[in-house]
């Protein structure tokens, strides 16, 4: 145990346990989707209507935000999974961890702290909210760090884990600046702006799982994960082949539409 973690969290836990108001608090704000994801993707629409009607560029860079964040969260997960396990802090014995009021010591549990997710996916959408205002990504910024000490104070996660998120996010979140990556994103843009339904709804969806932090396409992966498993290699067959079909009629009826629209 460095002392960078030990000192913080013995700091911050000597408040746990001793007002049930605090702790309750606390716990809200760590798992609260709503206020961990929804208040910065209503940041997200604020800035995509007030910065994007007029600067094309800014709204490209939002566009390849959603696809960094995505991405930086399927990274982070990728190295909770290579890297040695990290027991979370409220069941980690040598803390003598005080658990707060409401908190269960069965959080998380058999999932590594390191990196926080929560951090990581955070701090991707600041920095692309900062690369379009700077008064909104310092307060986007400074929201982040009030939505991740919560989860230092009931024991999800390490200080090291959250500084570790925000670096990955922030290296994420810059990702699409490269030139080459925000050709491909100012070229998908454009196509998908001939059918603004199909790119609203494409946006609605990808920020509610962003504002939910990936929670239902997770448990839907889990699920698919588990399942798949369980099958046989008949069983697979009989649903791969048609859903192959599927696929296959979905790209001819797009291919179609485009044609159409050429035409």
């Amino acid at each position: 145990m460095n002392w960078f973690d030990q000192s913080i969290i013995h700091f911050l836990n000597s408040f746990a346990h001793r007002s049930w108001f605090l702790d309750a608090v606390m716990g809200r704000i760590s798992s609260n989707d709503f206020i961990d994801g929804g208040i910065l993707m209503t940041l997200f629409w604020w800035a995509w209507i007030k910065h994007g009607e007029e600067h094309r560029e800014k709204r490209e860079l939002l566009a390849g935000n959603i696809m960094a964040t995505a991405c930086a969260v399927v990274v982070a997960r990728l190295l909770a999974l290579s890297l040695p396990y990290r027991e979370r802090p409220l069941r980690e014995p040598l803390l003598h961890f005080t658990l707060p009021y409401g908190s269960n010591l069965q959080t998380m549990i058999h999932w590594s702290s390191f990196p926080s997710d929560h951090a990581v996916l955070t701090f991707c959408v600041v920095t692309g909210l900062w690369m379009v205002s700077r008064r909104l990504g310092i307060a986007a910024a400074v929201y982040g760090l009030a939505t991740n000490i919560p989860r230092i104070y009931v024991g999800i996660h390490y200080p090291t884990d959250v500084v570790a998120g925000i670096v990955l996010g922030v290296a994420m979140g810059c990702l699409f600046k490269v030139p080459s990556l925000r050709n491909i994103v100012g070229a998908g843009l454009s196509y998908l702006e001939r059918y603004p339904a199909y790119l609203y709804a494409l946006l609605f969806a990808c920020t509610f799982e962003i504002a939910e932090m990936f929670d239902s396409f997770r448990q839907l992966a889990v699920l698919g994960a588990r399942t798949v498993m369980l099958l046989t290699p008949g069983e697979l067959n009989a649903i791969g082949i048609p859903l192959l079909v599927v696929l296959l009629c979905a790209l001819g009826w797009l291919r179609w539409q485009k044609h159409k629209a050429a035409a």
